[in-house]
C-alpha cells in the first residue's frame, strides 16, 4: 500500500514578533493537520513546537539601512536556497509572517511554481507607498491582516484577505490592574499621593535622542504647575538605558523622574498618562487603556518626504482604528512642550475625558479580539483543503 506523505506546511519569519505569531499558528494548524511537517526560518517559540528550521532566525534580523546592504548577499543566498527547497520539498502552502522585504519576493517566485502562498502580517502598504499593492496582488493567494481596516483596503484592491485580528488583543486582559503594575515594578510606598506618567521617547536611538529632550522639557513644564507627579521612563534595552541615563544627568532641575530597566508594559499600567513617541506601543497603551498623548518628530527632510508619500490622516493606531481623533497627536512642530504639558495636564484634571476614552477603547479592544491564532489557522487551512480539493 502507499504510504502518503506527510503535508507540508512552509514558514518563514525574521522577527522576534513573527516567532511567537508563529508559534501560536503552528500550535493551531496542528489541530486541523495533526500529522503536517513545518519547515523554513524560525525561532526558538516555534523551534519548541517542533519547527524545523533551515537557517538560524537571527541570519533574517536585520535592522536600519546600511545592515541589510553590507548582509545583502547572504540574505539573497538564504533566500535562494529556500526557493530550491521548498521546490524540491513542496508544500501544500508557504506563509511568510511580517519580514515583507525578505517574504514578498520569496512568495512571488514560489507562487509562481504553483505553490499557495499566504502572507501575515499587512505592511503599512495603506500609509505609503500604495503602488505596492500591485506586487502583493501577484505574490499572494491570501493576506492575513491584524487591523480591520487593512482589510478594507485589501478588498479595496481586489486582493484575497482574512482579518484575524490582534494577537495582543488577546494576550491582554480587558481590565488593567494598575495597582498589581504599581506593586510588581515596587512602588507602592512612593507613590502615595501621587499621579504617574509614563514618559516613552523611542526604541531607536534616533528616536530617543530627538524625542527625549522633549519629554523632559513637557516634565519641567507640568511639574512646575503641578506638584504630585512622579514620571517613570521604561529603557527599551541596555543601549537606550544609557542613552536615557545620559540625557538625564544633563537635566539641571531635580525633576521627579525615575528611569525603569525594561517593562514598559508594566509602566504603561501603572500610570495615569502616558506621553509616548508613535509606534505599536501606542496600540499596548489603548489595550491597557491608558489615557495617551502621540507626539513625534523627525528631520525637516524626512518629514517634507514622508508628507508627500503618507496616505493616512492619523499616525497613531488608535486613531487609525477608531478613523477620528480619539487621542491627541502632535507631529513635527506642534510638538512643543508647553502643548503637550497643556494636553497631559488635561487628562489628568478632567476625569470625565478619561472615561469616556477608557470606554471608547473597550469598545476598540473587543473588535481586535478575534482569537486570531485559531482566525488565521482557520483562513490557511481553508485554503489547502481548497487546494487539495481541484
Amino acid at each position: 500500500m502507499h504510504q502518503q506523505s506527510p503535508l507540508i506546511i512552509g514558514v518563514v519569519v525574521g522577527e522576534a514578533s513573527g516567532d511567537l505569531l508563529g508559534a501560536g499558528l503552528i500550535r493551531t494548524l496542528k489541530q486541523h493537520f495533526p500529522h503536517a511537517v513545518f519547515q523554513g526560518i524560525g525561532g526558538p517559540k516555534m523551534l519548541a513546537e517542533g519547527f524545523e528550521s533551515l537557517f538560524p532566525q537571527d541570519r533574517l534580523a536585520v535592522m536600519g539601512l546600511v545592515e541589510p546592504l553590507a548582509r545583502l548577499p547572504e540574505l539573497l543566498g538564504i533566500r535562494r536556497s529556500l526557493r530550491q527547497h521548498f521546490l524540491r520539498h513542496r508544500p501544500s502552502v508557504f506563509i511568510g509572517i511580517d519580514s515583507p522585504d525578505f517574504n514578498l519576493d520569496l512568495e512571488l517566485s514560489l507562487r509562481k511554481q504553483g505553490i499557495k502562498t499566504v502572507h501575515y502580517v499587512s505592511p503599512s502598504v495603506w500609509a505609503w507607498r500604495q503602488g505596492r499593492i500591485k506586487k502583493i496582488a501577484r505574490a499572494v493567494d491570501l493576506m492575513l491582516t491584524l487591523l480591520p481596516f487593512e482589510a478594507d483596503f485589501y478588498r479595496a484592491n481586489r486582493v484575497p484577505v482574512a482579518y484575524v485580528g490582534h494577537p495582543l488583543a488577546d494576550e491582554i486582559p480587558l481590565q488593567p490592574n494598575p495597582p498589581a503594575a504599581i506593586e510588581a515594578l515596587q512602588l507602592t510606598d512612593s507613590i502615595k499621593g501621587k499621579k504617574i506618567v509614563a514618559l516613552l521617547p523611542g526604541s531607536r536611538a534616533t528616536e530617543v535622542s530627538r524625542m527625549g529632550p522633549l519629554f523632559w522639557q513637557v516634565a519641567e513644564y507640568c511639574a512646575a504647575k503641578q506638584k504630585n507627579l512622579l514620571f517613570l521612563v521604561p529603557s527599551a534595552n541596555a543601549a537606550r538605558h544609557q542613552q536615557l541615563e545620559e540625557q538625564l544627568r544633563e537635566l539641571a532641575s531635580d525633576l521627579p523622574i525615575r528611569l525603569i530597566e525594561g517593562q514598559s508594559h508594566k509602566v504603561m499600567e501603572a500610570a495615569d498618562v502616558v506621553v509616548m513617541a508613535s509606534g505599536t506601543t501606542t496600540l499596548e497603551a489603548m489595550l491597557l487603556k491608558r489615557p495617551m498623548i502621540i507626539a513625534y518628530k523627525v528631520a525637516s527632510l524626512t518629514y517634507s518626504l514622508l508628507a508627500r508619500l503618507v496616505k493616512v490622516q492619523f499616525i497613531g493606531l488608535p486613531n487609525l482604528l477608531a478613523n477620528r481623533a480619539v487621542v491627541p497627536e502632535f507631529i513635527q512642530e506642534r510638538a512643543t512642550p508647553v502643548a503637550i504639558g497643556d494636553a497631559l495636564l488635561n487628562y489628568l484634571n478632567n476625569p470625565t475625558t478619561t472615561k469616556k476614552l477608557t470606554a471608547t477603547f473597550e469598545d476598540l479592544h473587543l473588535q481586535l479580539r478575534q482569537n486570531s491564532d485559531e482566525q488565521a489557522a482557520r483562513a490557511i487551512a481553508a485554503l489547502i483543503k481548497g487546494a487539495d480539493a481541484i
